[in-house]
């Protein structure tokens, strides 16, 4: 199993740290109503995907 060799210091584990960010969610317009949704999922306010109603809202 890999352990480091030696401690990190408090200034490098927080710089390590920092960089992690959450990504911000991707949302496109939906191609009926024009609100945004989901890639790839019916939209939640019309009911639509791909066309063809597949959710009754």
């Amino acid at each position: 199993m890999a352990v480091p060799k030696r401690k990190m210091s408090r200034s490098n584990t927080r710089s390590r740290r920092a960089n992690w960010k959450v990504a911000a969610v991707a949302t496109v317009a939906c191609p009926q109503c024009k609100s945004p949704k989901l890639p790839h999922a019916a939209c939640s306010v019309c009911g639509t995907y791909n066309g063809r109603q597949v959710l009754e809202v």
